[in-house]
């Protein structure tokens, strides 16, 4: 595979994905599985991807991290 045709098919395949991810941020879905696949198969290819993607697990993190702050409140 050419490197031109390699870019391609990573910007196509990503970018969908990350598409697919965003919609499901404001529509209900599985945001967090969409997302960042496709920043992560973006990332291979352009680092700006790669920024965002550090950004959304740091977000994924925080937001699992208070999900069990308030999960282990509920079981008092």
């Amino acid at each position: 595979m050419t490197e031109s045709a390699k870019k391609v098919a990573i910007t196509v395949v990503g970018g969908c994905l990350a598409f697919i991810g965003l919609i499901f941020v404001i529509i209900p879905g599985p945001a967090f599985l969409f997302l960042p696949v496709g920043l992560a198969i973006l990332s291979l290819e352009y680092p700006l991807a790669k920024q965002w993607l550090k950004k959304c697990q740091r977000w994924m993190r925080q937001g699992a991290e208070q999900m069990d702050r308030f999960v282990a409140k509920c079981r008092k």
